[in-house]
């Protein structure tokens, strides 16, 4: 009983630091364009802001884990929210831009290492009949932050626009203090890896994966990522620019996509691939996906705002979970392998598609969106071509 009720306060620790890291990255969505605005800047160095966080994540996201095996999983946890709560102090103290990208690359490296950490403490502290509830409740709590966030984010700088980023550090040192007087180490020293390669990312295998068997399904997550990007990195600041909204309007619209995507990830994109297949789900996500982008332009008032947005995220929302599926499905390698690689390829995505949408917002605030429609419906093309072609070799496909 003794056990079992540890086990639960462990899981109540780690949930709430997932909560305190999504909930930190929602609140700071919103303001970020009001910061950018205020130094100056315009949209490139907001995309490039955006996909700072997403690279490093990229880069130093798979050396966590492998750290974690060597010095255990407590240090590797209470390192990722002390980066994590100072990156979010610095940000709010910001005076200058390079101090903004310098916050976003600290988090991004050390904020990485939260995630991976706390499912592996899950893994070492519960038993396979009790891990699919632990793991469940990690995805609970980190989807919670990230519907709450953008709400109370745009809510708390009314005021201050710093407001956000205070609070998000001060909730990550109570998470930091849980963890280090509460939190007991599951990983003793005599189980800990002593050999074994501790790297960064290597792209060299990511290039190699494009021509395994599911090397199409791969390129479809990067290019399909690098079109609804589009919209996920450039709306805050277009909602500011365009439509003029502060960042309460901002806050509450990216809550709503929050709400919207979840329900759309977690409970329809089930019955969609069950009734029509994961092809014809990718396949129509695509092409309704790419319309559904220029419906945004056409929206004006705050009721047409949420309504197209809702409709698009919620669309687009069964592209990757169906994407991935079928990765998992054609896949000669582990599981595990396909999955990073898929995740791996779904973060390229979110590196270069804002800094694309950046980039082109500054030519013309609705170049992004338009672009993101030609984007997905070049995906929904290739899908055409590659979704029959085998399992999806890209050599192969191309050969025909």
């Amino acid at each position: 009983m003794k056990t079992r009720t540890s086990n639960r306060r462990n899981l109540y620790i780690l949930s709430f630091t997932l909560v305190v890291v999504m909930l930190g990255f929602g609140m700071v969505i919103p303001v970020f364009p009001f910061f950018i605005e205020r130094l100056g800047a315009g949209g490139s160095a907001f995309g490039l802001l955006v996909a700072t966080a997403a690279f490093t994540e990229l880069i130093f996201g798979p050396l966590w884990g492998s750290v974690s095996d060597r010095v255990g999983r407590k240090p590797i946890l209470m390192i990722g929210m002390l980066g994590y709560g100072l990156s979010m102090a610095l940000f709010g103290l910001s005076t200058e831009l390079w101090m903004l990208f310098a916050s976003r690359a600290l988090s991004g490296v050390l904020s990485s290492a939260t995630l991976s950490t706390a499912m592996a403490y899950i893994g070492d502290s519960t038993s396979e009949k009790e891990r699919g509830g632990g793991m469940g409740a990690l995805g609970g709590a980190a989807g919670m932050g990230v519907i709450l966030g953008p709400g109370l984010g745009g809510w708390l700088a009314g005021d201050s626009l710093s407001m956000p980023f205070f609070v998000a550090a001060a909730m990550s040192l109570v998470s930091l203090l849980l963890i280090a007087l509460l939190l007991p180490e599951t990983l003793p020293p005599e189980a800990r890896a002593v050999k074994g390669k501790v790297s960064l990312v290597d792209f060299r295998e990511l290039w190699r994966a494009l021509w395994s068997p599911i090397g199409g399904f791969l390129l479809l997550a990067f290019v399909g990522t690098v079109g609804t990007s589009n919209f996920e990195a450039i709306f805050s600041l277009y909602a500011l620019d365009v439509l003029g909204y502060g960042p309460e309007r901002v806050g509450v619209i990216l809550t709503m996509v929050g709400v919207v995507a979840v329900i759309g990830r977690g409970l329809l994109t089930g019955l969609a691939t069950r009734w029509w297949g994961e092809a014809t789900v990718i396949k129509g996500a695509l092409l309704a996906g790419a319309v559904t982008f220029l419906f945004l332009l056409l929206a004006k008032s705050y009721i047409a705002v949420l309504l197209t947005t809702g409709l698009f995220v919620l669309i687009t929302a069964f592209f990757r979970p169906a994407v991935h599926s079928l990765t998992s499905q054609r896949a000669t390698v582990g599981q595990g392998a396909a999955m990073g690689l898929s995740n791996s390829f779904v973060s390229l995505g979110r590196v270069v598609g804002p800094i694309w949408a950046g980039a082109v917002f500054d030519l013309d605030p609705n170049y992004p969106y338009v672009s993101g429609a030609v984007i997905l419906f070049i995906v929904f093309l290739l899908s055409l071509l590659w979704m029959g072609a085998g399992k999806m070799n890209i050599a192969s496909a191309t050969s025909k």
